[in-house]
């Protein structure tokens, strides 16, 4: 790509893909003296160029959000874990099906493998239970919560009413009462 190019590129890169797509297309097609092939034209055209440089994949939005760094570092240390406790298991196997003298310290390290991956998920578990314990998790209170604590407001708001009123009244002297208590 040449410098020109790069100052029409936009954040993205399209028009300098656009500028390259226009130079790679072929060159028009033309009648031969019988007029047997006819050009069909720029639509053509355009649909070989679009065919050409048609993209690998399209981009997606993620349907979920990313893990916190804590947990995802558990989670890649447990598949770590695993997948050395997998290989490990192989090569006992195929130890013991061979009569090696490698068959019983590789068995004896499975088995501690083994534990280690179990511990290793259940970090990855606890660590994602103290992540949303710490940090919160996003919830929305179901419609009675809603309106249970829209109730209580609603009877706050009328007792706090109805105190002010009450000590207005008292700072007054108890004008407007029809009797004194």
């Amino acid at each position: 790509m040449g410098t020109a190019e790069r100052r029409e590129t936009s954040g993205d890169g399209t028009a300098a893909r656009e500028a390259t797509r226009q130079q790679a297309a072929p060159a028009p097609r033309t009648r031969d003296a019988a007029g047997r092939r006819a050009d069909d034209g720029p639509a053509r055209e355009a649909a070989e160029v679009r065919a050409a440089y048609r993209p690998l994949w399209v981009e997606e939005p993620a349907k979920r959000r990313r893990l916190p760094d804590p947990v995802r570092t558990a989670a890649v240390r447990a598949v770590l874990i695993i997948s050395v406790t997998l290989i490990q298991a192989m090569v006992a196997l195929l130890c013991t099906l061979a009569g090696s003298w490698l068959a019983f310290p590789m068995v004896i390290s499975s088995v501690v493998s083994t534990i280690a991956a179990t511990w290793a998920v259940l970090d990855v578990w606890v660590t994602r239970q103290v992540w949303n314990q710490r940090h919160g998790v996003v919830s929305t209170p179901s419609s009675t919560a809603r309106a249970l604590r829209r109730e209580r407001r609603q009877a706050r708001r009328s007792q706090r009413a109805a105190e002010r009123e009450r000590a207005r009244i008292r700072r007054r002297g108890g004008a407007g009462q029809l009797s004194h208590p």
